[in-house]
């Protein structure tokens, strides 16, 4: 139960919000199959560049580009197919029924592209000395747009429509990655037991997490940091560049101006929620799956439970669960119950801005009497923090 506390936690809260979401919700009642098929497929897509984030994380860095790279890699292997593809009489590829040979060279291709980007983030970071959140913030940035490039370029010089935006792909084999559930989940269990693997059972696997944990003790140990930074990062442009392929599968195309539009948040919150530690050092393989699964538990329940745009609500929740999560972690076991966390006159303005900010979440998530319930709930936690604060005066006139 100590060593794997984290984990079954996480266990259990998957299930109660499982068994809270068919409560409030016929869906899961009437169509089990068919929602944890969608379930397992948004999990596995979510879990496959969780993974790399997380071993990003724990070696001491930070990834931003997963977003980007799934954006870009969905470009890149578009790009090659309709560069590959065959020819119809007017000049325009044809991507139906395309030779294996053709979706080998695509996926070849932009796994290659994702080791490139990955060892430019390494090279940044170990060579000119950025810090890794501005290496990877460019990519964020920079990639998309590169992308959006690629596809107007690859298009105009490939298709006879002239320049477009997007890039779609027909074939059915290159749309059965993405849309039959289960090769996304057999990729992400694959990848999960490699990792696993690299992390828990090899001597390199020791060395990130000392890389995490101190990175001049690992140095000072005769640790080649640089080169355990480059296989960190090129791990999390990988898997990043998996999932954008199985997204451009599944929708059939490539348009970076929206694919992976966020998706970094929810990598690096998968991870915190799995148990890694921001600090570094810290963090598992089951924790990260069970992490990826919570996580896409939570947005599938909101999706069923709110019935006024569910989808304005995500980036709520993600937030909200990545602050709890990093919180969690930096508070186990370091006293928390006798912590303070109200002192003085900042401590007093928070309780009224978190019960302030517990009402508005709640208003604006409520189908009915939005003000009564943000009204309710704001005066709830308003005693609950206050008498919080008033138990903390008392302990600290004690002392």
């Amino acid at each position: 139960m100590k060593r794997y506390g984290n984990e079954l936690g996480l266990l259990l809260a998957v299930i109660v919000v499982i068994a809270t979401t068919a409560v409030a919700d016929d869906s899961y009642v009437e169509k089990p199959g068919q929602n944890a098929a969608e379930l397992l497929r948004q999990t596995s897509l979510l879990g496959i560049f969780a993974l790399g984030a997380a071993t990003v994380i724990i070696s001491g860095g930070i990834d931003l580009s997963s977003g980007s790279v799934i954006a870009f890699s969905g470009a890149v292997c578009t790009s090659i197919i309709i560069i590959l593809a065959p020819r119809d009489e007017l000049g325009n590829p044809v991507t139906t029924d395309l030779n294996g040979w053709i979706l080998v060279a695509a996926v070849g291709g932009t796994l290659m592209t994702a080791l490139i980007v990955g060892s430019f983030h390494a090279w940044l970071i170990t060579v000119v000395g950025l810090p890794p959140f501005v290496a990877t913030l460019a990519s964020l940035v920079g990639l998309r747009s590169l992308a959006r490039v690629l596809v107007q370029d690859v298009t105009e010089a490939v298709t006879a429509q002239g320049r477009t935006t997007q890039i779609y792909i027909y074939d059915e084999s290159f749309h059965s990655w993405g849309s039959d559930w289960w090769i996304p989940l057999i990729i992400f269990l694959v990848l999960s037991a490699v990792i696993w693997l690299l992390l828990s059972r090899t001597v390199v696997g020791r060395h990130l997490y000392a890389l995490g944990g101190n990175e001049e003790a690992a140095k000072l140990s005769g640790i080649r940091t640089e080169n355990l930074k480059w296989l960190a990062y090129c791990i999390g442009t990988v898997t990043a560049s998996i999932a954008g392929i199985l997204n451009s599968s599944y929708v059939g195309m490539s348009d970076p101006a929206t694919q992976g539009m966020g998706y970094e948040l929810n990598a690096i919150a998968a991870a915190v929620v799995g148990g890694s530690s921001l600090a570094g050092g810290i963090g598992t393989v089951p924790g990260v799956m069970l992490g990826a699964l919570f996580l896409r538990v939570v947005i599938d329940s909101v999706a069923k439970t709110v019935k006024t745009n569910p989808d304005e609500f995500q980036g709520l929740i993600v937030g909200v669960l990545v602050v709890l999560a990093v919180a969690f972690n930096e508070l186990r076991g370091a006293g928390w119950v006798k912590r303070s966390f109200f002192p003085g006159a900042l401590g007093t303005a928070n309780v009224f801005v978190l019960a302030l900010l517990g009402g508005v979440i709640c208003a604006v998530m409520a189908s009915d009497h939005k003000l009564l319930t943000g009204g309710v709930v704001s005066s709830s936690l308003l005693l609950a923090l206050g008498a919080k604060k008033l138990v903390e005066q008392k302990s600290l006139r004690k002392q």
